[in-house]
């Protein structure tokens, strides 16, 4: 027994331990396959001369020969002398351009800040839309940064700047600080490196992204270089050595190679495993299946190329992939034109590939310098980036300046050729398209990268194209079709930029005619941040969409600012905005209208008791104009159930597309809709209700008339006594809107009275006069329909319309709260004033016209734009454009609208084929100037000396208490914009202030400079606790004790 419980021991340790092997193994496996998987290029993004702005006008100046060489810059302060040898260049234009505001930084800062920074900033953020990646959605992720930076040359010595920009200048022009600033402002939380091996940079950036990405230390990387010249220094050095050309340009490998030409750029590409990158549905434009990385050692001189390390680190790049030299087509060459490094670098790629078994074509070689200059710590991402293009074209571009090829290379033609044209590039016969990009330091570190063209399986691509646009379920209708409405909304950080990407979009229709509209919507919804300012257009093809977009250019469309959480109230109307084949479009559009109007209807038809010999409420409200269904809709028995049954539907699509109200108001019969949208009355007792409702006020006394007098409340109701209580306030509906209701021909005798003072009046188009003594009879009934209802606890704030107050389920519970609601008057105004006080301020009106939106209104004009209000429907001509406008005006609000079910499941289009963020520049570029010397500047009146310390105390003392604010906010904004460089004007009080560019440094200006102003104890802290400059203005407000200058002391 003590042997067998040994084996059974045994056995188990066996199992387990063969268990434990497996998993290891399996573990390595997963390791060895996740260093040998490809790394995806998801994303591009650059900028070099020839005003290219992006990966397709690099490829237009390639494709077409471009020679983007030109003259030196005029904008950076560079003295004549020094431009002997920088007379021609690859020069950036706008180099100094930045919006700053945009991620957040202060002019002052943004000065300091070298512009090596703030073009990749800006690079990064456009890599990130092209990649469809919303980067606020980034913020903590293990993202990685490698950034191959050379210059530190833009801080001028010291002593030579202003003493408020000196606090900014380590920062600013800190190697590290290029990598560093992009994680720091996009929050990433991956490796951030700055790599400088001077030429090869960006490619030893790409290289180390990649390694980085398979190693598993970040799932995604952001990689490449940038090079501004903030001096001709480098011009002048390589004249000294002998290696500038004389015209400025790179003539690569080409006979009349007489050394290289300089330019300036940047690049970046986004980078993920391949595996990750189709998981999330990314575009993949390239894999790069293999890299490396080496450096000369002791060759012929510490800038001298050596061929051989170049052979290595081509053979090394290849066996990292799996791949055979005969496999790679071309080569983007490091290739600067000089006469000692062309020739070696030839040799090496003849040797690496040329010479390689099984190559039956020649490889071809090609180098961007020929277009662009030599971009220095930018020039190894523009290989990159230019040999993608060509694979999506499948055309090799030619080589500017090869006419004549370099008679100091024994090029074996059939093995290795230069492009001295461009060439298709047809796809080998066993493999996909492959090319290598070369790059080599004058430090002596090169390196190589192998760029493979990516072919997506259908199966792949059909399961990205079903992706469903966000909010998008199972059950939603299908997607718009043809000639119905899209909208495309627009967002920026200005009103300015949203009016610029309305341009772009309007471009964008014109040279994309093939864009699906409503793939170009759900990616601008998917892909695009939502920015506080925002527009939309609207439109049922691309003609109307580009009408839209142009009107929004030209800014005679509206560009509105999102409020941060916006609150949104249903108004409903009353009868009288009833009309013919109400709610007709919609029910034939909107799957969700139609079903909630049509159960309604059904429910109201049981309620009235309906016969087979009448019409269904369904027919009477869809039925033709002039139809005898249709006029019956004038009869009140008809009139206030088919507005009861057309506004819950329009509440429950509202709903359906996000507009979800905080509380709700009613006028009229509006209020018994209210009621049962916000739960208090189910649908059975509200159809109960209404029927009765309807169905007593017809049988009331007609004759009556109602008439609208533009004229305050209590000035009407003085004039009644003349009526002798024939007359009544129906409804006070705004501060000078007054409703009278009673005998007709006193009711117009009221109204001449009125117009004789002035006033103007308007006869309503009724049947009966509401809220008057006539409707005495009708009460009775209506106090026996409701006192056997079952009243809820609304689920949300309903204000009654009888005493503009909210109200609870006793009060809508109590049986003659209803009859007193059509026999009193609808406080209109009071319910409207109330909901403000509530804090809303977005009002969505409910009903088949826009009636309710002029009267809240009139009843919010002192609020300006605090509030809005929208119809949902504001043309009855277009209901469907109208409910879409009534979603896009929602969403500009700030509303998060339900886009996946405006928009239906779909494709969306590439988000690369999209413009991107429409930064709006500034220039920001130190002078090179000595600072003054001597004594201070004089300080303007009223302004402070930071530096001064006297006491000087807002005389608040003597200001009206209503007005303090006012005074502390502008002292406020002004110490703010002095911290950051603006002027007050540019300075939004709603803004945060960390999100201007207050810094912990502009806390402690703000906070000495309004201590002494105002006489508060301000820490800096309590800046960067208080968000805004309302929030600080507040707190201010609040801690000073009105003093008079004796009590201070």
């Amino acid at each position: 027994m003590a042997d067998e419980k040994k084996l059974v021991e045994y056995l188990q340790w066996t199992t387990n331990e063969l268990a434990r092997l497996k998993k290891e193994l399996a573990q390595r496996d997963a390791r060895l396959a996740a260093l040998r998987e490809p790394v995806a290029v998801i994303s591009m993004a650059c900028r070099y001369a020839g005003g290219v702005r992006s990966p397709e006008d690099l490829w237009r100046v390639v494709a077409d020969g471009v020679d983007t060489v030109g003259g030196p810059p005029l904008d950076r302060g560079w003295d004549p002398a020094a431009l002997e040898h920088a007379h021609a260049g690859a020069f950036l234009d706008d180099a100094g351009g930045f919006d700053a505001a945009f991620f957040g930084i202060g002019p002052k800062e943004a000065l300091a800040m070298d512009p090596q920074h703030r073009q990749l900033l800006e690079l990064a953020w456009e890599a990130l839309e092209r990649a469809g990646l919303l980067p606020d959605e980034l913020r903590g992720s293990r993202t990685g940064v490698f950034a191959g930076a050379i210059y530190q040359e833009y801080a001028p010595p010291p002593g030579t700047v202003p003493a408020d920009i000196e606090g900014h200048l380590m920062t600013g022009n800190a190697a590290s600080i290029v990598s560093g600033r992009l994680a720091h402002t996009f929050g990433f939380e991956g490796p951030a490196l700055t790599v400088d091996t001077a030429c090869s940079s960006s490619l030893v950036a790409l290289h180390l992204a990649a390694e980085s990405l398979r190693r598993g230390e970040c799932d995604l990387a952001l990689a490449g270089g940038v090079t501004v010249m903030s001096t001709p220094r480098v011009f002048s050095d390589f004249a000294a050595q002998g290696g500038l050309a004389a015209d400025g340009r790179c003539k690569a490998f080409a006979k009349g190679a007489d050394g290289t030409g300089f330019g300036e750029g940047a690049g970046l590409l986004v980078l993920q495993r391949l595996s990750d990158a189709r998981r999330a549905g990314h575009p993949v434009l390239a894999l790069l299946p293999g890299s490396a990385i080496n450096s000369d050692g002791a060759s012929n001189g510490l800038t001298a190329p050596n061929g051989t390390a170049q052979r290595k680190v081509i053979e090394a790049a290849l066996r990292t992939a799996g791949v055979p030299a005969a496999a790679v087509d071309a080569v983007e060459a490091h290739g600067t034109g000089t006469a000692l490094g062309d020739p070696i670098e030839a040799g090496a790629l003849i040797a690496a590939y040329g010479e390689a078994p099984g190559r039956t074509t020649p490889l071809h070689l090609g180098s961007v310098k020929s277009n662009l200059g030599h971009t220095q710590a930018a020039a190894g991402v523009a290989g990159v980036i230019k040999t993608i293009q060509a694979l999506r074209h499948r055309v090799l571009p030619a080589t500017l300046h090869a006419d004549d090829w370099s008679e100091f290379v024994d090029w074996p033609r059939d093995r290795v050729t230069l492009l001295d044209t461009a060439r298709p590039w047809p796809a080998p016969a066993d493999g996909p398209r492959r090319a290598g990009v070369s790059s080599f330091g004058i430090s002596g570190t090169n390196a190589h990268v192998l760029v493979e063209e990516f072919t997506q399986d259908d199966t792949a691509e059909e399961a990205v194209a079903r992706q469903p646009a966000p909010g998008v379920r199972e059950s939603d209708p299908p997607a718009a079709s043809a000639g119905q409405d899209l909208l495309w909304p627009l967002s920026g950080k200005s009103a300015d930029a949203v009016r610029a990407q309305a341009r772009r979009l309007r471009a964008l229709l014109a040279e994309r005619p093939d864009l699906d509209p409503a793939a170009v919507a759900r990616s601008l919804v998917r892909h695009r941040t939502a920015f506080r300012h925002r527009a939309a257009a609207v439109g049922a093809d691309p003609a109307e969409l580009g009408r839209a977009l142009d009107a929004l250019a030209a800014g005679s469309a509206p560009v509105t600012a999102a409020r941060p959480a916006p609150r949104v109230a249903f108004v409903f109307s009353g009868q009288g905005t009833q009309r013919v084949g109400m709610g007709a479009e919609l029910h034939a559009r909107f799957p969700v209208y139609a079903e909630t109007f049509d159960a309604v209807c059904a429910a109201l038809d049981t309620a009235r008791g309906r016969t087979g010999e009448e019409p269904a409420l369904r027919e009477v409200v869809l039925a033709a104009a002039g139809s005898p269904q249709a006029a019956l809709l004038e009869r009140t028995e008809y009139t206030q159930p088919a507005l009861f049954a057309v506004q819950t539907a329009l509440a429950r699509l509202a709903e359906w597309y996000g507009l979800v109200p905080a509380a709700l108001l009613g006028h009229s019969i509006g209020e018994l809709t209210a009621a049962h949208v916000g739960g208090a009355l189910d649908l059975a007792a509200a159809a109960r209700l209404v029927a009765v409702r309807a169905r007593a006020m017809q049988a009331a006394p007609g004759g009556g008339a109602m008439v609208s007098i533009r004229a305050e409340e209590a000035a009407v109701r003085d004039s009644l006594a003349d009526a002798g209580g024939a007359v009544d306030i129906a409804a006070v509906n705004g501060p000078r809107s007054t409703v009278v209701s009673g005998d007709a021909d006193a009711v117009r005798r009221l109204a001449a009275a009125w117009r004789a003072r002035g006033a103007r009046t308007k006869t309503l188009k009724v049947s009966h006069a509401f809220h008057s003594p006539h409707m005495a009879p009708a009460l009775a009934a209506i106090d026996a329909a409701a006192a056997p209802l079952a009243v809820d606890e609304p689920r949300v704030p309903l204000v009654a319309g009888r005493t503009g107050a909210v109200a609870d389920r006793a009060d809508l519970a109590d049986p003659g709260r209803w009859s007193a609601q059509v026999r009193g008057a609808v406080r209109f105004h009071d319910g409207v004033r109330t909901l403000d006080g509530l804090g809303i301020d977005t009002f969505v009106e409910i009903g088949p016209d826009t009636t309710m939106t002029g009267l809240i209104a009139d009843c919010l004009a002192d609020r300006g734009d605090a509030v809005a209000t929208v119809p949902l429907i504001r043309r009855p001509a277009a209901e469907a454009r109208s409910v879409v406008q009534a979603v896009a005006q929602a969403h500009c609000r700030g509303v998060r609208v339900d886009f996946g079910r405006l928009l239906g499941p779909g494709p969306a289009a590439d988000p690369g084929d999209l413009p991107v963020y429409p930064f709006r520049h500034r220039s920001y570029w130190l002078p090179r100037t000595p600072a003054p010397t001597g004594p201070a500047a004089p300080v303007a009146p009223g302004a402070l000396a930071p530096e001064d310390d006297v006491c000087v105390l807002l005389p608040l003392h003597e200001v009206p208490e209503e007005e303090r604010y006012g005074i502390v906010l502008a002292h406020v904004l002004d110490a703010v914009a002095a911290a950051l460089g603006n002027t007050p004007a540019e300075i939004d009080p709603a803004d945060d202030l960390t999100g201007i560019g207050v810094t912990s440094f502009g806390a402690l200006e703000i906070a000495g400079r309004l201590s002494r102003e105002t006489g508060a104890e301000l820490r800096p802290a309590v800046v960067l606790e208080h968000r805004t400059a309302h929030e600080l203005t507040t707190y201010l407000v609040e801690s000073i004790v009105p003093r008079t200058p004796e009590t201070a002391r």
